[in-house]
């Protein structure tokens, strides 16, 4: 397959599920909790940036930092339900966007327990945002069950991009990287 119908196959995956990123879409929540995720550049960008980011890692990092970050983005996200506010929650989502643009770039490999640490903090963010928009009317089961599930497809679809490529592509993985790091740094000066 090659790297021009990867793309094209991605963007017809994803092409019907950001318009249901708009509300009004059921009310059970579940919808809502879908779109959340790929409705914002910010959390579209983080997310697939972990995907993309595991992939270049070895070992158990490759299926530890995805899960770190869902398991976090979802504590993160009961958290927002109770109406928690993080500081900076803002800025700290857009310096996730950078940060994991930058490790995809740089291609880093630090310790697994930094790289698990450095991923819960970003999800923390990410899920206590998802928890503070809870539609109102809606289930927050319903809800944590959809932008959980996008959460890990978006982790998935950046993983096997990276995994689908040949070798001599990382080159443009890096490059992707370094466009999400730069998203990161227009959303903090935004």
């Amino acid at each position: 397959m090659t790297f021009q119908r990867i793309l094209g196959a991605l963007a017809l995956l994803l092409a019907p599920t950001l318009a249901l990123a708009h509300p009004g879409h059921g009310d059970n929540g579940l919808v809502a909790g879908i779109g959340h995720p790929l409705g914002g550049l910010d959390h579209l960008l983080a997310m697939v940036a972990v995907g993309l980011w595991a992939a270049q890692q070895q070992g158990v990092a490759r299926w530890a930092l995805p899960c770190t970050f869902v398991g976090t983005m979802l504590l993160g996200g009961l958290l927002g339900f109770t109406g928690l506010q993080l500081p900076a929650l803002e800025s700290g989502i857009a310096a996730s966007v950078l940060a994991l643009g930058l490790a995809v770039a740089l291609a880093v490999r630090p310790p697994l327990a930094l790289a698990m640490a450095a991923t819960a903090l970003f999800a923390l963010f990410h899920g206590v945002a998802h928890g503070l928009e809870l539609p109102e009317m809606s289930s927050p089961w319903a809800y944590a069950a959809g932008f959980v599930a996008a959460t890990a497809a978006l982790h998935a679809a950046g993983y096997a991009l990276v995994r689908a490529l040949p070798r001599t592509a990382a080159p443009l993985v890096r490059m992707a990287g370094a466009a999400s790091a730069a998203a990161g740094v227009w959303l903090l000066a935004g």
